[in-house]
Order: structure tokens, then C-alpha cells, then sequence
């Protein structure tokens, strides 16, 4: 099973001295206090982490500044294959069915949930009026946070033809971003560098200068205008093949959904359709911002000279909420209550997540590793009672860290 999405990336430009210019060096990044951050608040992050210090260790691979092999590193790596098996195991172990058909099943209700979504719009009553909103709101959720998803891992499909495929009608057609910046900025950075500064450190939406209700309550609802703004940002850094074929699909996918709300739906005017567009596109906008921040913000994190293998800072990084059957569906388990599992296995899929989720926690547990769980309202609490330590005073974002 491999560890990564692709091979790991090290930060663009020139090392000089075991740094890499072009990334800032943060002020007190030398402060042992920055380099495994507690979780405040009274979650049990806080007693999982308690005592765990990194190593002298420079990263997975790397060497001491004497030039000699980095040894203290091989007990890390031990547990990480050890782990690796165990996994593997309950993978060959398990169907095509648990492998990929479980989340392809729930991703093709969706689609045919949609007649029923824009036909209930064209009642004039409220409560079938109501049905659609919500029918078409979870079934743009789930195939723009969970088919992207799963779609930028490679985790649908063994193929990696189709892959690509499902890639572009995913993030392109349905979330209206780039393939290419979408799987770099989330697989190579955001997984590659989980919860180290300056680099996979932080979330897309991070918006300091917002107040505490404002950014947790009220920015949300500006997610589906300003994902669009960020994508057409990004094409900057793309080919112009990519970038043309980007534009047709996104056009495609907004021309589509506006298309079917006036002659599917009934909508009598365009500002109308386009209103309805945001409200169903911003329905779970709340729990994607809160679920974004809520599993690696508030978590220790490390400077890019001081990273722990990867199994030390998956664990230390990374948070499970509990499941919830709504963001199941929508979001899937790697997102919410597998997201430990997840990023130690990016390549698997939902189900497979689950279904690995109490070797991983088991074997962590044994090993003496931290295993991050807490309530989605204990979260909340955390982040609205220590808003200002968290979100404007943390560390910033020097690369988009993309889709969570």
C-alpha cells in the first residue's frame, strides 16, 4: 500500500543550508513551544500528545547536518511498515465491492437522486419546495466534497486512465477547480506536509481579519462564490491546455445547474435561479469550514527542519470527529470520523477507511502513538473560545493548502 499519493514534493526553490528559500522563516520557529503544540482545551488530544517529543530526526529521509545516516528514524519507520501490513492484509482481504463499489453506490444515488431534487423545486408548497433544496444541496456536497475527494487520491478506480477521468468530471465539472492544482496544493503539499509550518499548515479558508462569528457562521455562505474566484487564481500556475479545458468544465458545470433550474424547475427569472444556485450550493458550507479547520488546527505542529516521521506526525496531526449518517454521506468517512486513517492511507478508499479504522486505532493505542478524537461541539466550543490564538495568531499559509 503505498504511504503517499505519488512521490513526496519538497518545498520549491533552492535549499541553502537545510532551509529552502522561498519559505519564510517564521519568527520563533526555533521555540520548542512551536514545534509540538498541545491542543488547547479540555479534548482528549491534549492527553494523547501529552509528553511525546519529535526526535532529532530532519524528516523521512533526510540526514543530520554531519552528514551521517539518520538512525533514531528506523524504530519510526518499524511501526509505520508493521502498520503497513496490517493494513494490507484487511485490504487483500477485502471485495472490489468494499474497495470501491460501497462509495461509487453511494456516489451514483446521488446522481440519480437530482430529477427528483429539481422537480421538487417547481411546487409552489413549502414543504416539497423545502425537500428539493435539500435533496439538491446534499447531492452537491457529496459530489463536489466527496467525489473530489476521493477522485484526487485515485481512490474510485484501480485505473488509473479512469482515474483521471473521474478526476476532471469531479474537480473540474462539479467543484469548478483544476485538477492539476487541486491534487498538488491537497496530495503533494496538504498530506505530504500535514501540521508543518509554512507549508501544509493551515486550511484554504483561513481568513484572520474576519471575527470569530462572522468567519464560523456567516463567511460560509460565501464558499460556492469564492471557490470559482480561487480556481480561476490558480490557472495562472497551470498549461494553457489545462487551463482551457478547465474553464469549458467549470462553465459546463455552473451553465448546466442554472440550465435545469429554469426549465426543469420552473424558475421565472435568472437572479432567481442563481440565488436558489447559492442557497443549495452553500448548504453545507458550515460543517465543510468548521470540518476543514477543526482536524489539524489547535494540533501540534512542527517547522519544516523539525519534521517526525511520518507515522509521529499522521497521529500528532491529525483529529477523527465522530460519524455523523449527513456528513457520511456527503463528506465520507475519510473526512470526518477516519481522517487519521485517511491520512496515513490516503489511497483508500471511504469504506475501506472504516474499515481499517479499528486496526489503526488499535495498533496506535498499543504502540503508545496518539489516536486524536473529539465532538464536533467540543470543537466549535474550542475554536470560538480561542478564535484569536488559533486562527489570527497562528502561524500563516505560504502555499494553498486546496480541497480539505
Amino acid at each position: 500500500i503505498p504511504l503517499e499519493d505519488g512521490d513526496p514534493v519538497r518545498p520549491r526553490g533552492p535549499q541553502v543550508n537545510g532551509e529552502v528559500s522561498g519559505v519564510p522563516r517564521l519568527r520563533g520557529m526555533g521555540d520548542p513551544s512551536l514545534r509540538s503544540t498541545t491542543a488547547p482545551g479540555g479534548s482528549r488530544t491534549d492527553v494523547m500528545t501529552e509528553g511525546w517529543e519529535p526526535g532529532p530526526a530532519l524528516g523521512d529521509g533526510d540526514v543530520t547536518p554531519g552528514g551521517a545516516p539518520e538512525r533514531a528514524g528506523k524504530p519510526e519507520e518499524a511501526l509505520m511498515t508493521e502498520l503497513s501490513e496490517l493494513v494490507e492484509k484487511v485490504v487483500k482481504s477485502s471485495s472490489w465491492w468494499e474497495r470501491h463499489g460501497v462509495d461509487i453506490s453511494i456516489l451514483a444515488c446521488s446522481f440519480l437522486l437530482l430529477p427528483a431534487g429539481f422537480l421538487c423545486l417547481r411546487s409552489a408548497q413549502a414543504i416539497p419546495f423545502l425537500a428539493g433544496v435539500l435533496t439538491l444541496g446534499v447531492v452537491h456536497h457529496t459530489l463536489t466534497v466527496k467525489g473530489s475527494h476521493l477522485a484526487s487520491h485515485n481512490a474510485l478506480t484501480e485505473s488509473k486512465s479512469w482515474g483521471k477521468v473521474w478526476a476532471i468530471f469531479f474537480i473540474e465539472l462539479c467543484s469548478a477547480f483544476t485538477v492539476e492544482q487541486a491534487t498538488y496544493n491537497h496530495v503533494k503539499i496538504h498530506h505530504g506536509y500535514t501540521n508543518i509550518i509554512g507549508l501544509g499548515d493551515s486550511s484554504t479558508w483561513k481568513l484572520p481579519f474576519l471575527n470569530r462569528y462572522v468567519y464560523m457562521f456567516i463567511a460560509p455562505l460565501a464558499v460556492p462564490i469564492l471557490t470559482p474566484l480561487v480556481a480561476l487564481d490558480l490557472l495562472r500556475n497551470v498549461e494553457w491546455k489545462a487551463a482551457l479545458r478547465t474553464l469549458c468544465c467549470m462553465f459546463l458545470g455552473f451553465y448546466c445547474h442554472y440550465w435545469l433550474l429554469l426549465h426543469v424547475s420552473g424558475f421565472q427569472s435568472p437572479w432567481s435561479a442563481l440565488l436558489c444556485m447559492l442557497l443549495t450550493r452553500s448548504l453545507l458550507a458550515h460543517p465543510y469550514i468548521h470540518v476543514n479547520i477543526f482536524q489539524h488546527i489547535g494540533l501540534p505542529m512542527f517547522p519544516a527542519d523539525r519534521k517526525p516521521k511520518r507515522i509521529h506526525l499522521m497521529s500528532l496531526g491529525v483529529l477523527n470527529l465522530p460519524r455523523n449518517a449527513l456528513l457520511d454521506w456527503s463528506f465520507g468517512h475519510s473526512l470526518i470520523s477516519c481522517h487519521v486513517e485517511h491520512h496515513l492511507f490516503p489511497s483508500l478508499s471511504d469504506n475501506m477507511c472504516l474499515k481499517i479504522k479499528p486496526v489503526v486505532s488499535q495498533y496506535l493505542k498499543q504502540k503508545k502513538l496518539p489516536y486524536n478524537e473529539d465532538t464536533y461541539s467540543s470543537r466549535l466550543w474550542l475554536f470560538l473560545q480561542r478564535y484569536e490564538e488559533l486562527m489570527v495568531h497562528a502561524p500563516p499559509i505560504t502555499e494553498l493548502v486546496g480541497i480539505q
